[in-house]
């Protein structure tokens, strides 16, 4: 495997082995070092995420006033401000992570003063209408450039309301209801499919009063946040990558330790299972509300099969469906994925470029506005890949080159440290060749 940042050639492989504990969660990472920055008191994280994301979340909260300091071993210590930000007097830069952006800016529309949000190209392309017209609707006052960053927040006092989010997003959700704790009066937030609760976790876990109920999440006024201390658990979408890679290889097997099994995160496993995958969950542990435990993974002796993805399985998959779409063709009988059209405004447009790169590899596949349809049964061929500075886009087709014919060129393979550095090397020391 070339070692260049920009590309990566990926020989095939012909087998996965090996034991690995992965960096923390990306999506708990980002909302523990906000809260944490919100509380009072010093917070510690271990195996916090080393992604560049959750890099742009707490370079935002050392911005805002919070102190941050990494240790020698890997972990952060947060020194929070006890509900109240300083307005810094340059930009809040959020890189490429529509997390920090969005989240943050429910965190910080109910403070004083005045504040800006901007983020690279990427970022700067990806909607924010959908936190501007709820968190106005608590009275907050938000400017955006043509429905994009840059944000402008000017804080002010926020009244909390029941809010139903037309399209499923934690990220919405979790913005506003970091928004509720700075509002008065109750803040609820209805979702028509449930999206992945680590926000109303976390909130809890630092000592927010968050009441759930099956179609509903209400935050109280007044909370006071507390520091915590906590192991971050593996992350579930970074370890998707080699669990697929590990469902496609006879002889092959994974395991994977202190991986979080939140549920609302955990459906990949569901899904590998249906496929034919030998999945083994054991020693689940639970701290702050989130489980982990070890998974062991093999593939099954005649191969994968089908699935369909659509519904709230595709809204709760919406980070594992590149690579299953990108393994789909070596399954015996093909992936069908609907209502998945959110992958059209990520870091990329996520459906075009996993088509575009299928049929670069000689695959057959027929894409949809929602989705697309991958036959089963297909022989690929190394090609050059466009990630188009996707991590996930990057990382999926280095999981479907393992299984073509002939070498593949990863162009743009940097990307991955937005979420996952380590990945390249991990898959090197795994895959038997």
């Amino acid at each position: 495997m070339e070692t260049t940042l920009t590309e990566r050639r990926i020989s095939p492989g012909r087998t996965l082995l090996g034991s690995l504990q992965l960096p923390g969660d990306k999506s708990i990472s980002h909302r523990y070092g906000m809260l944490a920055a919100f509380a009072s008191g010093s917070s510690r994280f271990t195996n916090f995420s080393t992604g560049a994301d959750c890099a742009s979340t707490l370079a935002c909260m050392a911005a805002l006033g919070a102190k941050v300091t990494r240790g020698e071993d890997g972990s952060v210590e947060v020194t929070g401000l006890g509900g109240h930000f300083e307005a810094p007097g340059t930009a809040l830069d959020c890189g490429n992570s529509g997390s920090t952006m969005r989240m943050l800016s429910g965190l910080i529309a109910g403070q004083k003063g005045e504040f800006t949000l901007i983020g690279d190209e990427s970022l700067s392309r990806r909607p924010m209408e959908r936190i501007r017209k709820p968190l106005t609707a608590m009275g907050a006052r938000i400017a955006l450039t043509e429905g994009h960053a840059p944000i402008h927040i000017a804080g002010v006092p926020l009244t909390g309301m029941d809010y139903t989010t037309p399209i499923p997003s934690a990220q919405v959700k979790t913005a506003l209801l970091f928004a509720g704790l700075s509002a008065k009066g109750t803040t609820t937030i209805r979702e028509g499919l449930r999206t992945r609760d680590h926000g109303e976790l976390a909130l809890r876990a630092f000592g927010a009063k968050v009441e759930r109920t099956i179609d509903s999440i209400s935050i109280a006024e007044g909370a006071e946040l507390h520091a915590i201390q906590a192991a971050v658990p593996g992350d579930m979408s970074s370890a998707a990558f080699f669990l697929c890679a590990a469902a496609l290889f006879p002889d092959s097997s994974l395991v994977l330790t202190k991986l979080g099994l939140n549920p609302t995160r955990a459906t990949l496993l569901d899904v590998l299972t249906t496929l034919g995958a030998h999945v083994n969950v054991l020693d689940i542990e639970e701290k702050h509300g989130e489980l982990n435990g070890t998974v062991h993974v093999s593939a099954p002796k005649n191969g994968l099969g089908t699935a369909e993805i659509s519904g709230g399985l595709a809204a709760q998959l919406i980070d594992e469906i590149p690579v299953l779409a990108a393994i789909a063709p070596y399954t015996r009988d093909g992936i069908r994925i609907r209502d998945a059209r959110e992958l059209r405004v990520k870091e990329s447009d996520r459906i075009a470029l996993v088509v575009q790169n299928l049929r670069a590899m000689g695959a057959e596949v027929t894409e949809h506005e929602d989705g697309m349809d991958v036959p089963g049964n297909q022989t690929l061929h190394g090609a050059t890949i466009n990630s188009g500075g996707d991590h996930r886009i990057a990382m999926a087709f280095a999981i479907a080159a393992l299984k073509a014919e002939g070498d593949t060129l990863i162009q743009g393979a940097e990307a991955a440290s937005i979420s996952f550095p380590e990945f390249w090397n991990i898959l090197d020391n795994i895959t038997e060749r």
